[in-house]
């Protein structure tokens, strides 16, 4: 067997001669050795390795959730809360209606108010002035009464005084009348 070429052609060369050659020989110790090491190395990664590493992928898994778990608290939080707000906003435009309604029926009711006062309050005028006029009325009817009832008299005593003509009588009862009329 000769050796040329590189070193992976030298080995793959040596193999192929020696299965050709028909001794082909498993080294036990070698496999037992390496499975042992491969074990070792397998316990030694899940102590120092794998162990802490899928702590830390299940601290970060349950801090992950817990932020999704926090978000989500967060937004139906703001949800209610955003529901709340709608609740009173429409609450408010109820009560800001409500409120200008009733100041509405409440100017209504002011208006109707001081309509029935003003009507009540000219009735009363009207009233106080028709019975101030038919006061001023029987005062005159009075002054009349009292002027013809001296006037009868001064002429029952003029014409008791005299006997008078048809002509001076009613010269005198226009002298009278005329009398009366300057009083005034």
């Amino acid at each position: 067997m000769t050796l040329e070429g590189s070193e992976p052609e030298v080995l793959t060369s040596s193999l192929v001669l020696g299965a050709a050659e028909g001794a082909v020989k498993i080294n036990t110790g070698d496999i037992l050795f390496q499975l042992v090491m491969f074990i070792i190395l397998m316990a030694l990664l899940k102590k120092f390795a794998w162990g802490p590493l899928m702590g830390i992928m299940k601290d970060r898994e349950a801090h992950v959730a817990g932020e999704i778990s926090a978000a989500e608290n967060s937004r139906q939080e703001a949800k209610k809360l955003l529901e709340e707000q709608r609740a009173l906003l429409k609450e408010a435009r109820t009560d800001g209606q409500n409120l200008i309604e009733s100041a509405k029926k409440q100017g209504e009711l002011q208006r109707e108010e001081i309509i029935a006062l003003s009507r009540e309050e000219a009735e009363r005028m009207k009233e106080s002035a028709k019975v101030e006029i038919e006061q001023q009325k029987e005062k005159a009817v009075a002054a009349i009464r009292e002027q013809i009832t001296s006037l009868s008299v001064l002429i029952a005593s003029k014409v008791i005084e005299k006997e008078l003509t048809a002509s001076d009588q009613e010269k005198l009862i226009n002298d009278y009348i005329q009398e009366a009329g300057e009083e005034r």
